[in-house]
């Protein structure tokens, strides 16, 4: 059995200066300070209050709570569809190249140019009118 060697030893603290402990120069350009907001403060009665106020407001109530539950369901059948897709071994990465690609078509029709980009503006300002029903 051959004798082990020793581990080489550790330096101390009073060995290292205090110049090598100090923290870089560049970080502090990149450090954020957090600060409360009081302009808008959130009060959870108030939250309520204004949702019971919309909630009262709305006449047909059974619609939307269908709606409501409707959206629920859709959302755990895409869950399920995912997960059945993910499941299939070559599927996912077919599906990650057709998300590539769209993505890039997307940026080449609406983002690379300052026309395109006006017209996705005017596009998402015309369905937010629609949505709000401010058309």
């Amino acid at each position: 059995m051959a004798a082990a060697s020793p581990l080489p030893s550790r330096p101390s603290l009073s060995s290292i200066s205090f110049k090598q402990l100090k923290a870089p120069r560049r970080s502090a350009r990149l450090l954020a300070k957090a600060s409360s907001s009081e302009d808008t403060p959130i009060d959870a009665n108030e939250l309520f209050t204004d949702l019971k106020e919309k909630w009262d407001a709305v006449e047909n109530k059974s619609t939307v709570l269908i709606y409501g539950g409707g959206a629920v369901v859709a959302v755990w059948l895409a869950s399920v569809v995912v997960g059945a897709i993910n499941s299939v071994p070559l599927l996912p990465k077919i599906m990650e190249l057709v998300g590539l690609g769209y993505t890039g078509w997307f940026v080449y029709r609406y983002l690379l140019f300052k026309s395109s980009r006006k017209e996705l503006a005017t596009d998402i300002e015309a369905i937010k009118k629609k949505i709000t029903g401010t058309e």
